[in-house]
């Protein structure tokens, strides 16, 4: 699969945050223990993260908003079975106080869908950096692992624009001109359909998303949040769509991994009601932690 491009200045400004503090986490968001030696003066330890412990992840989802992202589980007869996939499994992980996460998947007669969330807590051993601080590094270095693409101006394409950049007749209605950007705009579509991994089977509608849909930071979700939606070639007609939120509120980083794998004869994964299904879950998860 083709990487994505990545945002010039968005990298520039991550870059920066990761090489700004000293003692910081590794590329892959590891904590690394840098606890500083004894220097002969003595500094003020950086202020501690909000959080000291992590939630139940697998208790966080209540049926309803389970059964609105996991349908298939209300197709599965009442009792045993149903229930179980209601509780869902919980991550394994080393240290709970550190990491968990929970996740849940359906089968349904049309799709399989696939869910997980993930709290990751960030603790700082540098007494003159804070937990708050290194968790911001962790995040920019995710968001830097997501190669999020470069924003797709609004109103750059318009054809009133570029009319009004071009009044004479003859120019705008050059045949080569108008075959040129006929050219760049399905080799943009050919770029974006490799990037999704599926350009053979999806429709170019898909291919090249509207820029409100395309994966990107959000605004108004914890401290910092981005988002990342991705296509990828499968046995189906349709193709498996991830879209994956991740947010940080103080020193917890919260991972949404929501996944839709349609059947032979389905078609590609709704991009617009999958990403508006994960930011909703973000939300709810955020004001749990806020609490």
């Amino acid at each position: 699969m083709q990487r994505k491009a990545y945002v010039p200045g968005v990298a520039a400004l991550l870059a920066a945050l990761l090489t700004g503090c000293t003692g910081g986490s590794g590329p892959t968001g590891d904590v690394t223990d840098s606890k500083p030696g004894g220097s002969g003066t003595s500094t003020p330890a950086a202020r501690p993260g909000k959080y000291r412990t992590l939630p139940e992840p697998c208790r966080q989802l209540d049926r309803s908003t389970l059964d609105k992202m996991l349908p298939g589980i209300g197709q599965l007869p009442e009792g045993d079975q149903r229930d179980k996939a209601y509780e869902g499994a919980a991550t394994v992980t080393y240290d709970t106080d550190r990491r968990v996460g929970c996740h849940w998947k359906d089968d349904g007669t049309d799709a399989t869908h696939r869910l997980l969330i993930d709290f990751e807590r960030v603790v700082s051993y540098d007494n003159a950096v804070s937990d708050d601080t290194e968790a911001d590094q962790v995040f920019a270095s995710k968001m830097l692992a997501a190669h999020l693409p470069e924003p797709v101006p609004t109103g750059t394409s318009s054809p009133s624009s570029s009319s009004s950049q071009s009044p004479s007749p003859s120019s705008s209605s050059s045949p080569s001109s108008s075959s040129a950007d006929a050219g760049k705009e399905d080799a943009g579509k050919e770029k974006a359909g490799k990037a999704s991994g599926d350009a053979s089977s999806s429709p170019s509608d898909d291919a090249a998303p509207s820029a409100d849909l395309q994966p990107r930071a959000l605004e108004g979700l914890g401290d910092a949040a981005f988002l990342d939606d991705q296509l990828s070639a499968s046995a189906s007609a349709g193709g498996r769509r991830t879209v994956t939120v991740v947010f940080r509120t103080s020193n917890v980083i919260v991972t949404i991994e929501y996944e839709q794998q349609p059947g032979p004869a389905s078609e590609v994964p709704d991009s617009k009601e999958m990403q508006d299904r994960a930011q909703e879950l973000a939300r709810k998860l955020a004001g749990t932690l806020g609490e």
